[in-house]
């Protein structure tokens, strides 16, 4: 296995991110060894939700979106929930840090109903994906071909459906990343 400890993964999220699907990915790349950085709109705390409604767990970001550097990073993870990826599409920033990476060919890994933010940033064109069901028809209207599968992989991009994917989910961006560094 590689050794992935120098390996930068940035998280993007906002109020309202499905719990399971920031936390489980987050503390699986944590105990890889696996540097975490997680990027808000501010940096106070943000709150997770469970099955879109009930309040969970909050976490404090490490930066804003505007600090962001796309180079410093090696891979993208964009949890779901209904409210984090509908606000954060509608954050140019956001936006533009999902094009960077894509544009790089780095590492991109979004779940759930974070894939409209892959719609936003028109960068599913021609691209094998999945996500939570009420996604796919923007997923298809911007011109990807949509699986309903426990984890896509495309290259560099790396989609699940719901949180009940999240162990494969998780498991897909390590290889991932163990792959990019054997490279």
């Amino acid at each position: 296995m590689a050794d992935i400890s120098h390996a930068r993964v940035l998280i993007l999220a906002t109020d309202g991110f499905e719990d399971s699907e920031l936390f489980d990915p987050r503390q699986a790349l944590l105990d890889a060894g696996v540097q975490v950085t997680l990027a808000s709109i501010k940096t106070d705390p943000i709150q997770g939700v469970k099955n879109d409604s009930e309040p969970t767990r909050t976490i404090t970001p490490d930066m804003t979106l505007d600090q962001v550097d796309t180079e410093e990073f090696d891979a993208l993870l964009l949890p779901g929930g209904l409210g984090n990826p509908d606000k954060m599409r509608m954050e140019e920033r956001a936006v533009a840090i999902v094009g960077e990476f894509m544009d790089d060919a780095k590492i991109v890994a979004a779940i759930c109903h974070a894939p409209w933010l892959l719609v936003e940033a028109d960068v599913v064109d021609g691209r094998r994906v999945t996500s939570w069901p009420s996604v796919r028809t923007d997923l298809e209207n911007a011109g990807a071909e949509v699986e309903d599968e426990e984890v896509v992989i495309d290259g560099n991009l790396i989609t699940s459906r719901k949180p009940g994917d999240v162990p494969a989910f998780s498991r897909a961006l390590i290889e991932a990343l163990q792959d990019e560094v054997e490279d």
